[in-house]
């Protein structure tokens, strides 16, 4: 099952960001520099106690009006509430209860989702508890005390949090069905192509509403052999906070894409590839999942000789990160290709869990140095004395060298590119850690 997801919900300036960092501290993820990731800082993974989970910081906008803070607070409220697995309501001990708090508590109690009432901004126990107190009138259970700035109470409030994990949640679940991810954008034909493949083969192993992400898991059977679709269509709600929606529709991304083996990354044909596709991919890319761009409605576009390399030019350009995705043409309409994924499937998840022994890589590898010297700094020249593969999906290498800072990133990329000569690797990332090792170690 996929991590627990926890959402901070509450009204403008009640500390909601700090209490986010206190809690993500260096654990964000996406906030890394690779184009097309989303540079949004709305989710972090976070451990305590071993326990992981996904934290959702519900900030926005602050418009002046009261009521359109409330209308948004509202509109947060209702996107923890569709997509958390545990709700905590921050409020402020300073500014006291307030009517808008009252109005979100009543939809987060109505939501039958579990609530933690944080008071925050208490620095000093002795002097702000009998304020504490006035929040039980709000009736969605004890108020927890906490200062995010000063971290005090945090781990009181991470302890009532976990009590309400579902059971077995960010446990591996013991299931080798290859399990794939449909994301994009809405409107491209997500939900088209899974009620394509369902209608194709007509055997709907079962529909499992997927858990509490709105994410629907159909099991489809192809030559007798099963797959799990994971599709995140139908994750819209309607709304006039439109930018708003757009930045969860990228965290409902996250958790499919977590659960998932391989991912259809879906674009519109006659859109082209947006921003917003980018984003979408290097969530997948981040993660090390294997990757299909999916291009669909291939039918509606007017084609002459050069079409397709058109195309995929402009996706190789846009995606250039990640050179490695597979990209293949079809129509949800009319089905074309569409039974030629399963085969693309397969073999991308082939290539995720491929190994190589280590007398071949450091074959590659040495043949890779005669070919092109390492980089060298103020007379010092890097040595690499040993390559071999630590772990599978994605396939990830360990490369020991002399001097780590001589390890340019574009002799690292030299390297990868040696080895997908090798072996393909066609869809798949590769991860690389440098490690060091003295010469007298040798």
């Amino acid at each position: 099952m996929s991590k627990p997801i926890v959402a901070i919900v509450g009204r403008p300036n009640v500390g909601k960001s700090t209490l986010f960092n206190a809690l993500a501290g260096e654990m964000i993820s996406i906030v890394k520099d690779t184009p097309g990731v989303t540079r949004d800082r709305i989710y972090a993974e976070v451990s305590w106690l071993n326990r992981d989970f996904t934290l959702i910081d519900t900030g926005g906008i602050e418009p002046d009006s009261k009521d359109i803070i409330l209308s948004q607070m509202r509109e947060q409220a209702q996107i923890a509430i569709d997509t958390a697995d545990v709700i905590v309501f921050l409020t402020d001990v300073r500014q006291g209860l307030v009517d808008s708090d009252s109005k979100v508590a009543d939809m987060l109690r109505r939501s039958g989702k579990p609530v933690i009432l944080v008071v925050n901004k208490v620095d000093s126990f002795e002097k702000f508890m009998p304020d504490v107190y006035e929040f039980y009138n709000l009736g969605i259970g004890d108020p927890i005390p906490i200062s995010a700035s000063s971290r005090l109470g945090i781990g009181d409030m991470l302890e009532e949090v976990t009590k309400h994990f579902p059971e077995g949640c960010g446990e591996e679940e013991e299931d080798d069905r290859p399990r794939i991810a449909i994301v994009g954008k809405p409107n491209v034909g997500k939900s088209s192509i899974v009620n394509k493949l369902l209608g194709k083969n007509r055997v709907i192993v079962s529909d499992i509403a997927g858990t509490t992400r709105d994410a629907i898991d159909t099991a489809i059977k192809h030559n007798g052999k099963e797959y799990i679709f994971i599709d995140t269509a139908g994750l819209r709600r309607k709304s006039k906070i439109k930018e708003e929606l757009e930045r969860y529709s990228i965290i409902r991304t996250v958790t499919a894409v977590e659960r998932a083996d391989v991912v259809l990354m879906v674009i519109d044909a006659t859109e082209g590839v947006t921003e917003q596709d980018a984003k979408i991919a290097g969530i997948a890319h981040e993660r090390g999942k294997g990757i299909i761009v999916v291009v669909n409605k291939w039918d509606a576009i007017e084609k002459h000789d050069k079409t397709m390399n058109e195309y995929e030019k402009e996706i190789r350009n846009t995606l250039a990160y990640m050179p490695y995705a597979e990209i293949m043409y079809v129509s949800a309409e009319t089905g074309q290709r569409l039974n030629k994924l399963y085969d693309m499937i397969d073999m991308v998840m082939e290539n995720q869990t491929l190994r190589v022994a280590t007398g071949v890589l450091n074959e590659i590898m040495a043949e890779a140095v005669a070919l092109q010297q390492p980089p060298s700094d103020k007379g010092k020249r890097l040595k690499l004395y040993y390559i071999t593969q630590v772990s599978v999906k994605p396939p990830t290498f360990v490369i020991f060298v002399n001097d780590k800072e001589l390890m340019h990133f574009s002799y690292t990329r030299y390297l990868e590119n040696k080895i997908r000569e090798a072996f393909g690797f066609r869809g798949t990332s590769l991860k690389f850690f440098i490690r060091e090792r003295k010469e007298k170690e040798q």
